[in-house]
């Protein structure tokens, strides 16, 4: 524990008032070299407005370009004899193509027995006894049966 006599001498030494004058001047100093430096350069926004019609040019010939490449012919590769055709044409065309076709079968699907050869993922589920190896529907495996859903608990 410190001396209460020299507690009492740091309570009683203050610094002078030049000192603490000293110390105001010298941060009045700083901003005015801070003024000076930082007064005179330009504050106007030409940059960031230059940059901003450059940026609207730039995004008006993006646009410009895309609607040429969606809404013309022209050729993609003449040796390949690959084209390009206007978005509209080629919807038009697709949904003729598709309209002509008819629906083909669906292919088989793969059961498990025909899937036991290839090993299964760690995470993939088994089949258990109680599940029927392959079923009918994918609404039959993911509800429940009725003696499995547990009865509503009482609350007193």
């Amino acid at each position: 524990m410190a001396d209460p006599e020299s507690l009492r001498n740091i309570a009683r030494s203050r610094a002078p008032l030049s000192t603490w004058l000293g110390v105001v001047l010298l941060f009045a100093l700083f901003g005015v070299i801070v003024l000076a430096i930082i007064g005179p350069s330009p504050r106007s926004s030409d940059y960031e407005e230059t940059r901003a019609k450059k940026r609207m040019e730039n995004l008006k010939n993006l646009r410009e370009d895309a609607e040429k490449a969606l809404n013309t012919y022209a050729w993609i590769d003449k040796n390949k004899g690959l084209v390009r055709i206007p978005i509209g044409r080629a919807m038009e065309v697709t949904i003729a193509q598709l309209a002509q076709q008819k629906p083909a079968a669906a292919g088989p699907i793969a059961t498990p027995e025909t899937q036991a050869a290839s090993p299964a993922p760690a995470g993939s589920p088994q089949p258990s006894a109680t599940q029927p190896a392959a079923s009918p529907s994918p609404a039959a495996q993911s509800s429940p049966p009725a003696s499995a859903s547990p009865a509503p608990a009482k609350t007193p």
